[in-house]
């Protein structure tokens, strides 16, 4: 695994500019549960009034829809879905995606709102499918008025 963070740090960085900081984050697997206790503890000690609204965001288990991977700032660990294994391009973008949030933390970037830090990891997942032939549409369900959607600041 950390041949692998390395390798996508080293993109990452020559790609898009990122800092190339090898002090790579902890890598688990986890529940599906678990990944939406992260994702919804975090946004409730963040923005309580969104935890309604995004409750009715559930985490199913099978890959593909719902949380795909977490990654959580204060611990610095990456939760990747149980059964991950890295062995298609869009399991290894579900990584390069929380990977860039991982980039972002340590080097202190700052971001007008959350969506606004997402932006440039869809980014970076998309073009890493791009390489392979895929696109978040075809492997996320994930269309540009989706993306859009998820990385404006509306507040």
């Amino acid at each position: 695994m950390q041949m692998l963070l390395t390798a996508i740090v080293t993109w990452l960085s020559i790609n898009f500019g990122l800092p190339a900081i090898y002090e790579h984050p902890r890598v688990e697997f986890a529940s599906a549960a678990k990944m939406a206790e992260v994702r919804y503890g975090r946004l409730a000690s963040i923005r309580p009034d969104r935890v309604a609204a995004e409750a009715g965001h559930s985490a199913p288990p099978e890959f593909g829809h719902g949380v795909q991977a977490i990654y959580d700032d204060r611990s610095r660990t990456i939760y990747l879905p149980e059964g991950w294994a890295g062995a298609t391009p869009a399991e290894v973008s579900v990584l390069v995606h929380e990977l860039v949030h991982h980039l972002q933390n340590i080097a202190g970037l700052k971001y007008d709102c959350s969506g606004a830090r997402e932006k440039p990891a869809y980014r970076a997942q998309a073009r890493w499918l791009e390489v392979f032939g895929k696109s978040l549409v075809d492997e996320f369900e994930l269309d540009a008025m989706t993306i859009l959607m998820r990385t404006s600041c509306m507040h």
